[in-house]
């Protein structure tokens, strides 16, 4: 599945909600989630408007990683 352009550091936030991610702390333009679910995990991601390619991808494997599934699949789940 193609990786989205437009998508906002705070749209991917609200997104990833739905797997037990929680804002936990904001420094500067950097938002810190955290979730408990299959063990505790941290990602930060910027909080700027239009998020980087490369850096949506590099968040999506992690959360795909932690989550033991396939990035395209967790893709496909938070953009349905």
């Amino acid at each position: 599945m193609r990786i989205p352009r437009d998508i906002s550091g705070r749209q991917l936030a609200h997104l990833l909600e739905q797997y037990g991610y929680i804002i936990t702390r904001q420094t500067g333009s950097h938002l810190r989630m955290t979730t408990l679910q299959s063990g505790e995990h941290h990602i930060t991601i910027p909080d700027h408007k239009d998020l980087r390619v490369g850096t949506l991808n590099s968040i999506l494997i992690d959360v795909a990683d932690h989550l033991k599934i396939d990035k395209d699949t967790l893709l496909a789940e938070i953009l349905r």
